[in-house]
């Protein structure tokens, strides 16, 4: 039997890029992921079955300073207006795949934020590798930090 990613063609999204994002997050909520809804003619036109959307959850700049796994960026909306996307795409034989990085987090993370403020008291202190309290990083926060379980994008 054949699977759906064996004859699948992908047309990649970068969605801040794409939809035309501002590069900074200012927490304003503008619906701009709905856009592709207007290019499913054109992808059906290629022969694209699939989109690899990347990325787009909630991050402070480039969108791989992850803040918030839960959420699509406010840059690009909702996660309703995402939803609706996914539906029209869905119903035009288009699948769906989302760029999750999940080792990856920025600073306004709720994790790395913890563990600036409580250190070895933090509840996310395993979450990271190689975290040394004894000394500053070259960011200027109050402990280094190795490329480890999680990565931080500074």
């Amino acid at each position: 039997m054949e699977n759906w990613i064996d004859s699948a063609v992908f047309y990649h999204i970068y969605t801040l890029g794409f939809c035309g994002a501002p590069k900074e997050n200012n927490e304003e909520v503008v619906s701009r992921i709905t856009k592709v809804i207007d290019w499913i003619p054109h992808f059906k036109d290629l022969g694209v079955n699939a989109i690899y959307f990347g990325p787009l959850f909630e991050s402070t700049s480039h969108g791989y300073d992850t803040i918030d796994y839960t959420k699509i960026d406010k840059r690009l909306g909702k996660n309703e207006d995402f939803k609706a996307v996914c539906k029209a795409l869905h119903e035009a034989g288009i699948k769906v795949v989302l760029d999750g990085v999940f080792n990856h987090v920025g600073r306004d993370f709720i994790g790395f934020k913890d563990l600036q403020k409580n250190k070895w008291n933090s509840k996310y202190k395993d979450w990271f590798q190689n975290v040394n309290f004894d000394g500053r990083s070259l960011m200027g926060m109050n402990f280094g930090m190795k490329v480890g379980k999680v990565i931080l994008i500074l």
